[in-house]
């Protein structure tokens, strides 16, 4: 079973490690996440969690409230909103289901404060594996976008198209 927890300065050489896989680069080539700061950093518009499978770290995830976040990624988007990023540590444990499970997790987390009302992703445009694991958990493509270097496209999770985990078989 997934369990999410607080990510520490405890995880910071994990981090960097998983930073440095190769498929974790392909998905996000272009950001540096300057851990030694954010892990430090407790901003109440973010939540950093690790992901662990019977206590082995196992992911990363970050959800945001983009309306708030100090460096405006998202750009003008309205309230009441979240966005995740997500990632799998290490390759071998890709393709199992555990992105799945840990995504429904955020989404509860997310879906859990009753003011949000949607949840943003921003895959890149080249991902198409991602875009359909998304889109199997019901998020709809919104538009292309570029962030910084990268060409992205954004889907959106209205709750109104959630089903949270309870309901899930």
């Amino acid at each position: 079973m997934i369990n999410l927890r607080p990510a520490t300065l405890a995880d910071l050489n994990l981090l960097r490690y998983w930073d440095e896989q190769p498929h974790v680069i392909a998905s996000d080539p272009n950001d540096d996440w300057g851990w030694e700061v954010e892990l430090a950093r407790f901003p109440d518009w973010r939540e950093q969690l690790i992901a662990e499978i019977d206590g082995r770290p196992l992911g990363f995830i970050q959800i945001i409230d983009p309306a708030r976040e100090d460096s405006h990624y998202w750009g003008d988007v309205g309230a009441n909103l979240r966005a995740i990023d997500i990632w799998i540590g290490e390759e071998v444990d890709l393709g199992k289901g555990y992105g799945t499970q840990m995504m429904r997790l955020a989404l509860a987390r997310c879906f859990g404060d009753p003011l949000v009302t949607a949840v943003l992703v921003d895959p890149l445009a080249s991902n198409t594996r991602v875009h359909r694991f998304y889109e199997r958990l019901g998020f709809k493509f919104i538009e292309d976008r570029r962030f910084g270097d990268d060409e992205c496209f954004v889907y959106r999770l209205n709750r109104a198209d959630w089903h949270c985990e309870s309901e899930i078989k």
